[in-house]
């Protein structure tokens, strides 16, 4: 509450003023109506200055009496400010065609908040006609940090800019916070449970104009019963069309969520969907030759999974945070490659903590992994929002030990090794481009950093990778609606096509390591890309003519 003492000693004058602004803030924070008694209390005025002003905020509209109750509250004229001033925010203005489709066709209420200072302010809000949609108020604020809307908008900012918001909060729920916020800048849009109505679900894109415009998001708020984890994540990527639609009406310039068309409708006849998951970011497949499984984690989800060949069973186990990677260790247990570096997987998906080398770089986060054949943990890293060249190559010598081996990295993916174990194969999916590096097995040396493979945006982005027992490179291409075979000078030898276009890594698998596992991700593809694509997030397998090479675990 402002200081209205202060304010009407440094304006002459104004006093009056001051005082009938002090009676509207009492009431307009009051959850009810306020008794005159109450804001004589409040106010401290003179009882015949407190009824007089009160009189003519009634008179014009400000405020309503209700005589039988002996009390007040805030009046019509002020929806009627408050409707002229949300008509100038021309987000608002660009926004209300798409709130009306969303809320019409999804059958529940969408909102359009916006940011002001610290907090984010409700200024559109369209319920439907089903009597179980969450009803909204307009002119609502809430903490950003403390709501879905704020933490897209702030998934979408500038490290610097997004540690204001949370510089207030203790380690651990900033720490929350900054988990939160990562998962959001994989998916693209931000899922949590209302933190002031209990039982609720929103699902928020941030959207923004122009320079001077502002940053916005637009959110679905339901009944946690009513939207299912995949409903969720189909109205996430609704929200991502809509925002893009918005964002196109005022002239920002927004990212594609398209893919590459494709090229032909030919699939790999031997190709098999043994997983249709609907994963949102399948990745870092890993044979256990130990447990006779194949690993593989939903990075989006979060989620760790296991595919067991024998009888078909999966397993899909939520994990606390992003995880890009696991790793079968000696010991029969699981590393897991998390936005926090490494850590332990545990038989229910709880992960513990031992070693983050960039712990100091919380805009960072870890991306693919994989062992050489000495035991050692290679993993790059990459900036969240994968705009920066800030991801390095790290070699982890013990769980608990790290060392940077290269950087400058824009999106850090697949690490292979050739079958003589003398060439290291790096991708940077940001650039388009497979690095190949001299190898030295005994030291876990890394040096002569070369191009392999440099690839055409339209042909889609190299991925995740897999070296067979010849030296043959596959290379798994995200919008590229395949996965293809190179050979150590480059060429191209076989291309499996693919009834997805999101194929995002690969492995071989198998007693006899003859099958070529593929995963795939189903993120921020549009409906009618899903309806062409309706197996993107399986995970599929077919069999090949060259094993690849045994799986090495973590040395511990």
């Amino acid at each position: 509450m402002p200081d209205f003492d202060n304010i009407a000693k440094r304006y002459p004058g104004a006093g009056t003023l001051v005082k009938g602004i002090q009676i509207l803030e009492l009431i307009g924070e009051s959850e009810l109506p306020c008794t005159s008694t109450l804001l004589l209390r409040e106010t401290g005025l003179p009882k015949a200055t407190l009824y007089r002003l009160l009189g003519a905020l009634v008179e014009f509209g400000y405020l309503r009496h209700d005589k039988a109750a002996k009390t007040y509250s805030l009046g019509k004229r002020f929806i009627e400010l408050g409707r002229g001033s949300l008509a100038s925010f021309d987000l608002r203005s660009a926004a209300e065609h798409e709130l009306n489709r969303l809320s019409t066709q999804l059958g529940q209420t969408v909102s359009l908040t916006v940011l002001q200072g610290d907090d984010i302010i409700y200024v559109d809000v369209r319920r439907p006609q089903n009597p179980l949609a969450v009803g909204l108020d307009v002119g609502r604020t809430v903490a950003a940090a403390e709501s879905a809307s704020g933490r897209a908008m702030m998934a979408a900012m500038a490290p610097h800019e997004m540690n204001r918001f949370i510089a207030a909060y203790d380690p651990d729920t900033q720490h929350r916070i900054l988990s939160e916020i990562a998962i959001s800048r994989a998916r693209g849009y931000s899922i949590a449970e209302s933190g002031a109505i209990p039982g609720l679900i929103v699902v928020a894109v941030e959207v923004h104009g122009p320079p001077g415009m502002g940053r916005g998001a637009i959110a679905v708020t339901a009944h946690e019963s009513a939207l299912s984890l995949e409903q969720r994540h189909i109205v996430g990527r609704d929200l991502m069309e809509a925002a893009r639609r918005v964002m196109g009406n005022i002239g920002t310039a927004s990212v594609s969520i398209s893919p590459n068309p494709r090229r032909h409708s030919h699939i790999a006849e031997t190709l098999e969907c043994v997983d249709a998951a609907g994963a949102i970011v399948g990745e870092g497949p890993a044979w256990d030759a130990r447990a006779g499984v194949l690993r593989w984690v939903d990075l989006a989800a979060p989620a760790t999974r296991v595919f067991d060949p024998e009888g078909a069973r999966t397993a899909m186990l939520p994990a606390p945070r992003l995880v890009s990677a696991v790793l079968p260790a000696g010991d029969g247990s699981v590393m897991a490659v998390t936005q926090n570096g490494l850590e332990r997987l545990g038989e229910h998906g709880d992960l513990t903590p031992l070693y983050d080398p960039e712990a100091h770089l919380p805009a960072n986060r870890f991306n693919d992994a994989k062992v050489d054949s000495a035991g050692r943990i290679w993993a790059g890293t990459m900036s969240l929002d994968a705009s920066m060249p800030s991801g390095s190559l790290y070699r982890f010598d013990t769980p608990t030990s790290a060392r940077a081996m290269d950087g400058g990295f824009q999106v850090s993916n697949g690490l292979g090794w050739s079958a003589d174990d003398r060439t290291f194969y790096f991708t940077d999916s940001g650039l388009g481009t497979v690095f190949a590096y001299d190898f030295d097995a005994a030291a876990g040396a890394i040096s002569n950093r070369r191009v392999f493979l440099s690839v055409d945006p339209k042909d889609g982005k190299p991925d995740g990778l897999t070296v067979d027992a010849e030296g043959t490179v596959w290379i798994a291409f995200w919008d590229g609606w395949r996965v293809a075979g190179y050979r150590p000078d480059g060429r191209l030898v076989r291309e499996i096509d693919m009834p997805v276009p999101r194929p995002t890594s690969c492995c071989f698998g198998g007693p006899d390591l003859r099958t070529l596992y593929i995963t795939s991700a189903s993120i921020r593809l549009p409906a009618q890309v899903l309806q062409e694509a309706p197996l993107s997030g399986g995970l599929f397998a077919i069999g090949m003519d060259v094993p690849g090479r045994p799986t090495t675990e973590v040395a511990l």
